[in-house]
């Protein structure tokens, strides 16, 4: 169990719902269950491989931080020698899975997402600038477009739209958890936006993603891509989105603190939305 914990399955299981509703809007109905699979299993292994090097390199922080004092390099259950060989392990199982059995583009998209997401975010980005999660979140952006070239080997603008929703919906989503947890970065250093900045800054920024990302989702419709069914979606998850980021900016400006700013409301929320939105996609193909 120590190394499944290395893959982090519950974030992965949010990679694995932007992906396979994709593989049905891009067959504009029921992909081959097997190419399902297949995808499912090297997204999960590129992913786990991913976060196993992420805890790898980021085993000195998370050591001192109350929310991963439980990984399992910090308790001794996984050696880093053990962890580094496991996550190269899974980076070339995933890549060999992906390229003899879906397609090389998936392949390359996948590798390209595990590097990015440990070279880029980890290495780079995440402990010098408070825009670490904007722009490490392109990893997670990634299971569109593989989830589209593992069933077309090609692109479109229908995933490069999707990839665009995701990557505004990341920084809305992380700051929230980040607000509420900025105690642990602060101590160890992690430049997150709510260490350098008050929760009105925060919410602000977190108000002007949400619109912007509410706005992209909307464009599958007019270029063609999706329906009446998918919009609706879009509009009601969309619209009490927008409720709830405004309605933490209102705390905010109030200068409510603790308990009381109910930043997490939003972070609950954002996996319920894109949630909705992607089952959106997969069914609306059904009702065109």
């Amino acid at each position: 169990m120590a190394f499944v914990a290395l893959t982090k399955p519950r974030i992965i299981e949010l990679l694995l719902i932007t992906t396979v509703p994709v593989m049905f809007l891009a067959q504009q109905g029921v992909p081959d269950l097997t190419l399902v699979l297949l995808t499912c299993v090297g997204g999960y292994l590129s992913a786990g491989g991913a976060n196993a090097l992420n805890m790898y390199i980021d085993r000195d922080i998370d050591a001192l931080m109350d929310r991963t004092a439980q990984r399992p390099l910090v308790t001794g259950m996984v050696s880093p020698r053990e962890c580094l060989t496991f996550g190269i392990a899974l980076a070339v199982v995933s890549t060999l899975l992906f390229g003899l059995t879906v397609n090389w583009l998936s392949a390359w998209l996948a590798l390209g997402a595990l590097l990015f997401y440990v070279v880029v975010y980890t290495m780079i980005l995440k402990r010098r600038t408070a825009q670490n999660i904007v722009w490490g979140g392109i990893a997670g952006c990634m299971p569109v477009l593989i989830g589209w070239s593992a069933v077309t080997n090609s692109l479109s603008w229908a995933p490069v739209v999707l990839f665009l929703v995701i990557f505004f919906w990341t920084p809305p989503h992380y700051w929230p958890l980040s607000m509420k947890v900025k105690e642990d970065y602060a101590r160890v250093g992690v430049p997150m936006l709510p260490v350098i900045a008050g929760n009105k800054a925060v919410a602000k920024q977190i108000v002007l993603y949400s619109w912007v990302m509410v706005a992209v989702s909307l464009l599958l419709t007019p270029l063609g891509y999706t329906g009446w069914f998918y919009t609706a979606v879009a509009l009601a998850a969309g619209g009490w989105w927008l409720w709830e980021a405004h309605a933490l900016l209102n705390r905010a400006k109030a200068e409510v603190t603790g308990a009381k700013l109910k930043e997490m409301r939003l972070f609950h929320w954002s996996i319920t939305y894109v949630s909705l939105l992607f089952v959106a996609i997969a069914v609306d193909p059904f009702l065109r």
